[in-house]
């Protein structure tokens, strides 16, 4: 197989199966682990694809979906389950938090701390029906219109936001890089998480690997605007050097 050929199989791959690793190519077409990785590097150069930590995943497209609401609340993947467990560790007694409505905030709730005191403020239904049942929580829900794919983000959730003051946000999106910063599929719901961030005093980002380096159509806030980015072991570690000599503290959960 010339690598042209090998590289459209590779690109076939990544495109149908949505990841692939290194590993399971060299074996699959009896060539070695050094062989693909040339071939993934070259293919990144190109803009065909992304590395990550043992293989690759497809390019994010900048104006990709919101998953569906069965997709987006269930019980996370590995890494989203990392970071989740890692990032309730910044909530404190008596704070105020601000949880959302991506898939990320819902594998949260598994998390949160029930032996503390605190509030939390949401634009999502699904994270308010869940956060009923704790006793040591105080919720209120963000008022405007419901929006299903992303929460409440319309104009009349955003002033609502704007009245009010958090102490910890844990703000997300498509994806969040040193140059384009935070950033989202649609310029409403970037509009809201700015606001939410303008309000709080500690702004967390929570991004899996996928997320880093990934640039989307709406920009939230400026990289350089948040506190702490808290990702995974497979975070691509070029930029992640990059984001930290912006001056934001990151943390990468540990593969268990």
């Amino acid at each position: 197989m010339f690598a042209e050929e090998r590289r459209e199989l590779i690109l076939s791959r990544v495109k149908t199966k949505g990841r692939i690793f290194a590993k399971d190519l060299a074996e699959e077409l009896g060539i070695s682990i050094d062989t693909i990785r040339r071939d993934l590097s070259f293919m990144e150069e190109r803009g065909l694809l992304k590395r990550t930590h043992g293989g690759a995943i497809p390019l994010s497209k900048v104006r990709r979906l919101p998953m569906a609401s069965k997709l987006s609340f269930n019980e996370g993947t590995q890494h989203q389950n990392s970071v989740a467990k890692l990032a309730v560790e910044f909530i404190e007694e008596g704070d105020t938090v601000f949880i959302g409505g991506a898939s990320i905030h819902y594998v949260l709730i598994k998390y949160l701390p029930i032996n503390k005191n605190y509030t939390v403020v949401t634009n999502s239904l699904a994270v308010a029906e869940k956060l009923k049942t704790f006793n040591n929580i105080e919720t209120y829900i963000v008022c405007g219109k419901i929006k299903e794919d992303e929460g409440i983000v319309d104009i009349l959730a955003t002033e609502f936001v704007r009245t009010l003051r958090i102490d910890v946000a844990f703000i997300t999106g498509g994806g969040i890089s040193a140059k384009h910063g935070l950033s989202s599929a649609t310029p409403e719901g970037a509009i809201f998480q700015r606001t939410v961030a303008e309000v709080s005093h500690k702004k967390i980002c929570l991004a899996n690997f996928d997320k880093i380096g990934a640039e989307f159509f709406a920009k939230t806030v400026e990289t350089k605007e948040i506190d702490i980015l808290i990702t995974d072991w497979e975070a691509p570690s070029d930029e992640i050097e990059k984001i930290e000599k912006l001056g934001v503290k990151v943390l990468k959960s540990k593969e268990k």
